[in-house]
């Protein structure tokens, strides 16, 4: 049954990028902050099918982009910083939001990989 039964792809992105299993929701996903667990310690799903590889990354890039550029020109003209405190609120931010989403976004890509049956899983 479990070989042909259709798996739920937006409920196992959500578990992935809340880093837990994409089958069950309780196991945890990575062993340390990008790396991913040899198999699930609840339901003993191998994870070594995984192939994330650079995906996240560029997904990071691209939310994270599309997230801060439209709030430069507003909040230059709201506060009216010097161009370089508003560059380094800026990067901060940017370096803040990349490091929350990126093991994130790797989660929901490999939980997207496990519904989808990609890569022997």
């Amino acid at each position: 049954m479990e070989l042909t039964a259709e798996r739920d792809t937006k409920q196992a992105m959500i578990r992935g990028f809340k880093r837990t299993c994409p089958r069950c929701g309780q196991g945890h996903l990575f062993d340390g902050y990008l790396s991913v667990s040899k198999e699930c310690s609840s339901c003993g799903l191998d994870l070594t099918h995984q192939r994330a590889d650079d995906g996240p990354a560029y997904l990071t890039i691209v939310v994270v982009g599309h997230l801060l550029v439209p709030l430069l020109v507003p909040a230059y003209k709201a506060w009216d910083l010097h161009p370089a405190v508003m560059a380094a609120v800026f990067s901060a931010l940017a370096v803040g939001l990349s490091l929350f989403l990126l093991p994130r976004l790797k989660g929901a890509l490999i939980g997207f990989q496990w519904a989808k049956r990609m890569h022997g899983f």
